[in-house]
């Protein structure tokens, strides 16, 4: 096997999607899953999220989800989300500066990262569901 060929095998298969209404928060973490080899996309609310995921057919390897965010917040958003069997396979990680790590983990997600963000943690956690 090249070299090349194995870049593409451990080269994560789906984009990111990072959904959270902070713009500074979301652009930086895009850009922390960018420098680490990862393709990753925003969103600023939940409502465009959807709209991406329903509309436009986007099928992300994962969904990191601010709770607080205005029109749609993250625990509407992943109410909606589970309505669509196709949707509902998409591992969602919750990424939070309020303590309802108890709330979330009732809608079944994958992991509870709190804010202010620790990107090595981060990338630990993107690297379980994102990695080859």
């Amino acid at each position: 096997m090249s070299n090349s060929n194995a870049a593409l095998i451990s080269a994560p298969t789906r984009a990111i999607l990072v959904v959270d209404d902070n713009d500074d928060v979301r652009d930086a973490m895009i850009a922390a899953l960018q420098v680490a080899g990862y393709e990753a996309e925003g969103a600023e609310n939940g409502v465009v999220a959807l709209r991406r995921l329903l509309d436009e057919g986007l099928r992300p390897g994962l969904i990191l989800l601010d709770l607080m965010m205005p029109e749609m917040d993250g625990l509407e958003f992943r109410e909606r989300q589970l309505r669509y069997a196709d949707l509902a396979q998409i591992p969602v990680v919750i990424i939070s500066a309020f303590g309802r790590q108890t709330a979330v983990r009732a809608l079944g997600v994958s992991d509870y990262l709190a804010k202010p963000i620790d990107f090595r943690r981060l990338l630990d956690v993107v690297a379980q569901y994102c990695a080859g």
